[in-house]
């Protein structure tokens, strides 16, 4: 059974502890996993400990260091903090993509991302990291800082279509982003959905509302299908 243990980082002087795990045998690439904004979850370390058992390394990212939130209404100061600076909060990520990078040096680099996790996937692919292939679940799309070259990571965004954090306004924006900068994407929305939809256990350890069981499948088998065909 996979096992999660921690692994310090740092951005710059803020230090860091994500949650790290080898398959056995060579990993056949290596995954950094970006959590909720509520950062690493038991239902995030679930996903994770999949793609372990899949043959992937992985490595949980750890958003906010010592300034960690404890409740929801924490969660949203820190996220109103962190993205409040487009440039230092890629810092963060992509300091969470080279520990990543140092756990399984050798092999192609992944990304995937819940809530403020999906933004984080797709602020790096913007920001020209060098990733094979990237995945949002109820990401989030908005972005201070689009994309001025091409992309040239493959990226799916799997999206609930009744997110209230996501009105249609910002799915629109981004398909013409995406168009813009040349990139390949997929876009699968799922009609009456909502936030979260991935997550079967909320915040509060009661069952989560949101969570679509027929969602949660179909977006994770699609993110399966993506990786193996981008890796050949």
């Amino acid at each position: 059974m996979t096992q999660l243990s921690p692994i310090d980082y740092a951005d710059g002087d803020t230090p860091l502890k994500g949650l790290k795990a080898l398959p056995a045998g060579t990993p056949r690439a290596a995954i950094t996993v970006f959590p909720t904004f509520m950062n690493s979850t038991p239902g995030v370390e679930a996903k994770a400990e999949q793609l372990v058992e899949a043959g992937y390394a992985v490595m949980i990212a750890d958003f906010f260091g010592p300034a960690a939130p404890s409740t929801v209404d924490e969660a949203f100061e820190a996220l109103g903090v962190l993205t409040s600076d487009p440039v230092a909060m890629r810092a963060r990520f992509r300091a969470a993509l080279e520990t990543t990078k140092g756990l399984a040096p050798d092999v192609p680099q992944l990304a995937i991302g819940f809530c403020l996790g999906g933004k984080a996937v797709l602020e790096m692919a913007r920001d020209a990291q060098d990733l094979v292939a990237v995945a949002s679940f109820h990401g989030l799309l908005e972005t201070a800082t689009p994309a001025t070259e091409p992309i040239t990571t493959r990226i799916l965004v799997c999206h609930g279509d009744a997110d209230p954090m996501v009105p249609r306004a910002h799915v629109m924006g981004f398909w013409e982003e995406m168009d813009a900068a040349k990139a390949d994407w997929h876009f699968h929305s799922y009609a009456g959905v909502d936030h979260g939809f991935t997550q079967a256990i909320g915040f509060d350890g009661e069952p989560n509302p949101a969570y679509n069981a027929s969602a949660d499948r179909q977006s994770w088998r699609s993110m399966m299908d993506l990786f193996a065909e981008a890796l050949g």
